[in-house]
């Protein structure tokens, strides 16, 4: 994607113009069109071509006749016009350059001091002895160096941290190409590329890069099989179906049944804290599908599973998931199977123990909230809870709490009348 530049890619000249900065923060596309078509010298056909939209729809939006509201249509029109992620209030671009990626001082002030924490302590891999031969040390200590990297997705969104995952990805699966070792020390480097693909294929979906997200799911899931680590395995299935829950009625279904397979698929002996991630999330494909009793069943099924930890170790990729997370799951289920009565309560009582570092999860769970309140008719308290979100998301490399509050700003919008909602909105804007 780096190396073609499209067509349609508006001029730096353009993209500093202070009216065409405005258009594009309102998602006024239309203007920005106009523009490119009177100034830039790009046809209406082109710019429909390469955004995905039909031709006549171009020029009505040029017209001022209508509004471009679907975000995979803001992401194809950023991408084909080359306008930075920031512009439009998603993540830095793959194709983006360091200069065009920079985006908000505390995002550069985290990104900084999380890597400079992270170097200290990272573990050093120890060279490949002479006939590039590895040890068979080196699968934990890039296991200790992945679970260390991972501690960035604390603090940072997908934009920032994709390029540094799929870097440790593809640097393992070099030496698994390119070196020679043991049989079984070559199960332990397909564990930890399969435990690094789903890290870079993560950040990919928060970064909104959903097609290679799933590409390196995919991926995930043969280096797991390979290597017999059924528990990954099943995390990769999944991640599958949690991106799967994105589509139609029928994607949707289907990824229900994915997060039933991906439960067997790690089996009743995966370790405690593995079997209430993975029946955590069948439990949010179920409320996804609108399956309420499905959706209970799978929670205590999550939380008889983390009673079983008691002190012992987990994998570190599935040790996050504790108590809270689970409240906050289920009121994100319930909020889905619009329960605002069951929601509401778990979701205050979880989100007030979480700290507002983790300003990208805060501000997306606080969105259920928001959503829960709506539903419940708690209009003011809605808006307030909305505004917390947006300030948290604020500068975050992670197109996910835009994507998440978008429905919710919508719905607030039918009570724009009211003043706490009118400055909301106002604030959604800018």
């Amino acid at each position: 994607m780096t190396g073609h530049v499209p067509p349609t890619a508006l001029p730096g000249e353009l993209l500093e113009r202070p009216d065409v900065r405005s258009a594009l923060a309102a998602h006024d596309f239309g203007t920005v069109f106009h523009v490119a078509r009177a100034e830039a010298g790009i046809s209406y056909s082109q710019i429909a071509a390469e955004c995905g939209i039909k031709p006549e729809r171009v020029g009505t939006l040029a017209r001022g006749d209508g509004k471009v509201t679907s975000f995979e249509k803001i992401v194809r029109i950023a991408d084909a016009l080359r306008i930075p992620g920031h512009l439009v209030g998603l993540a830095a671009r793959p194709w983006e350059t360091p200069a065009e990626a920079v985006d908000a001082g505390r995002r550069d002030f985290l990104k900084t001091s999380a890597a400079a924490s992270l170097a200290v302590g990272l573990p050093e891999l120890s060279r490949p002895s002479t006939g590039g031969r590895v040890g068979s040390d080196l699968p934990e200590q890039l296991r200790q160096r992945t679970a260390r990297l991972r501690r960035l997705d604390d603090v940072l969104g997908g934009g920032d941290t994709y390029r540094t995952y799929l870097g440790e990805y593809q640097r393992t699966r070099s030496l698994l190409r390119h070196r020679s070792y043991t049989e079984a020390t070559g199960r332990g480097l397909l564990s930890v590329l399969a435990e690094q693909a789903q890290q870079a294929g993560w950040a990919a979906f928060d970064g909104g890069w959903h097609a290679e997200a799933r590409g390196l799911y995919e991926a995930s899931q043969k280096a797991a099989d390979d290597a017999g680590d059924a528990e990954l395995a099943g995390n990769a299935l999944a991640f599958l179906a949690y991106q799967g829950l994105r589509g139609d009625g029928r994607e949707r279904q289907g990824a229900v049944q994915t997060a039933a397979r991906s439960c067997a698929t790690a089996g009743a002996d995966a370790a405690p804290g593995v079997r209430a991630l993975l029946y955590e999330r069948l439990a949010w494909a179920h409320a996804v599908a609108g399956h309420g009793d499905e959706t209970e069943r799978a929670l205590d099924a999550a939380g008889a599973a983390l009673g079983e930890i008691d002190g012992e170790p987990q994998p570190d990729w599935a040790a996050w998931v504790d108590e809270t997370e689970l409240q906050i799951m289920a009121g994100r289920c319930w909020t889905e199977l619009r329960r605002p009565l069951r929601a509401v309560p778990v979701l205050e009582s979880a989100l007030a123990r979480y700290d507002d570092s983790h300003a990208r999860d805060k501000a997306l769970y606080l969105s259920w909230l928001a959503d829960s309140y709506l539903t419940a008719g708690e209009v003011e308290q809605a808006a307030t809870v909305t505004g917390r979100a947006l300030d948290l998301s604020s500068g975050v490399a992670s197109v996910r709490p835009r994507e998440r509050l978008e429905p919710v700003l919508a719905r607030l919008g039918e009570h724009q009348a009211l003043p706490a909602v009118a400055d909301i909105l106002e604030q959604a804007r800018a």
